[in-house]
């Protein structure tokens, strides 16, 4: 079937922002794999291409891709003296937050904690191949689902240890241990706010500040949480020595985050 967007959509704006560990580039376009499901998708001159039926498009990925926000809107309510914010929503405009899976996502926070994108990638991969179900995606070809808590929680140390996690194998298995005895109720913490969600998902072991933000932000999808590593910490420094607006630009500042993220990443050369 093919898609045009109503609304702001770029696919490797998407895939770059630091939200999404498990698309893979494929010619013009990319292989996603969510879950226990994966969508082939291509960009074409003006709309995707995507190796789907429209029922399963409008089942998974419409909610997936968050097309029910408009993000165009988004960007129009940033401040006109905010030079450095709208300067990134220009050149980032067609990142969207993508709605993911929360369980998911506190295991590949927890994995990326210390390590560049390509090694989260790696482990995270390895994890789905050693303790996922083996799929094949539209063209036939292999593809393994990212794994459920109890095979994870049931993994050994030393197949954990496979999987490149290094220290993080007792974080990452006393996690899904955790979600699985129902220590952790994602439905709960997506119905409060980004700052007490962030701080409940601080109680879990081995998951900080930089971490739970970001399982609010792309876990959650609560659009108020808005992570702080090494790169937004120079841009709070260098564009907002005053003070960044969090209140004025509530309740979107977790996208306005990402567009800044992108944008000054890129500019610094370090976009990969």
């Amino acid at each position: 079937m093919f898609f045009t967007p109503a609304d702001d959509f770029d696919l490797e704006k998407i895939a770059k922002s630091g939200q999404c560990f498990r698309w893979e580039k494929i010619g013009e376009g990319y292989r996603i794999i969510y879950l226990d499901k994966s969508l082939i998708i291509y960009e074409r001159e003006n709309n995707f291409e995507l190796l789907t039926d429209e029922e399963e498009f409008n089942a998974v990925w419409k909610n997936y891709f968050d097309l029910g926000t408009n993000y165009s809107e988004i960007r129009k309510k940033i401040d006109e003296s905010d030079e450095f914010l709208k300067q990134a929503a220009s050149e980032q405009k067609g990142i969207r937050i993508l709605r993911q899976d929360p369980f998911e996502m506190l295991i590949s926070f927890i994995i990326s904690q210390n390590r560049n994108i390509p090694a989260i990638e790696k482990s995270i991969y390895l994890l789905s191949k050693y303790c996922g179900e083996e799929k094949k995606d539209a063209r036939g070809e292999i593809f393994y689902a990212f794994p459920k808590a109890e095979n994870i929680a049931s993994a050994s140390d030393d197949i954990l240890a496979e999987c490149k996690l290094g220290y993080r194998v007792p974080y990452v298995k006393r996690a899904a241990k955790s979600f699985l005895n129902g220590e952790i109720d994602f439905e709960k913490l997506k119905n409060i706010s980004a700052d007490d969600s962030i701080k409940e998902l601080q109680k879990i072991y081995g998951v900080g500040l930089k971490v739970a933000s970001c399982i609010a932000l792309f876990g959650l999808h609560n659009l108020n949480a808005f992570p702080i590593d090494v790169w937004m910490k120079r841009i709070l420094a260098e564009f907002y020595s005053g003070g960044y607006p969090y209140e004025k630009y509530s309740p979107y500042n977790g996208v306005y985050q990402q567009y800044m993220f992108a944008y000054y990443r890129k500019s610094a050369g370090k976009a990969n």
